[in-house]
């Protein structure tokens, strides 16, 4: 086949380090996952929902077909660390946690998925992040030691 085609949907969670509260002012939250929205779709891969609360990010997307995982998710960190530390004297030591946790999406889970993303507040109110880590590794079957999930 002459031409390269891809549908590879991510759900990628990542926090900040020590999960600190960084994103409490809903305005700074809302600017940031608008610009983590876009630098994604920079990277060819597109944004289907940016949610998260104040320590923690979900990115829901369509990855492009040049770009790794680990490629893409460095990318969005660096580049949205940077523009973080540019917002205020009070973010000037922000830093994302250097792990991240990645699912595959299939198209018929999509919207179940982007309504998990979108609704991260009021998910949040029953309980913290480590606790919707652990469970989001369960349901995928995935292994981890808990002594290098942290940072």
């Amino acid at each position: 086949m002459p031409q390269s085609l891809a549908a590879v949907y991510l759900h990628l969670v990542f926090s900040t380090k020590g999960r600190r509260a960084w994103f409490v002012e809903a305005n700074l939250r809302s600017r940031m996952h608008a610009y983590i929205g876009a630098t994604s779709r920079e990277l060819d891969c597109a944004p289907i929902q940016v949610g998260g609360t104040s320590d923690h990010v979900h990115l829901l997307a369509r990855c492009g077909r040049e770009i790794s995982l680990s490629g893409l998710v460095k990318e969005v960190k660096r580049v949205s660390s940077r523009w973080l530390k540019a917002q205020g004297e009070q973010l000037a030591e922000f830093e994302w946690q250097r792990g991240y946790a990645a699912f595959s999406v299939s198209p018929s889970n999509l919207d179940r998925v982007r309504a998990y993303v979108t609704e991260q507040e009021k998910h949040h109110a029953k309980f913290d992040y480590q606790r919707e880590l652990r469970t989001l590794l369960q349901r995928h079957g995935l292994e981890w030691d808990e002594r290098n999930l942290w940072d």
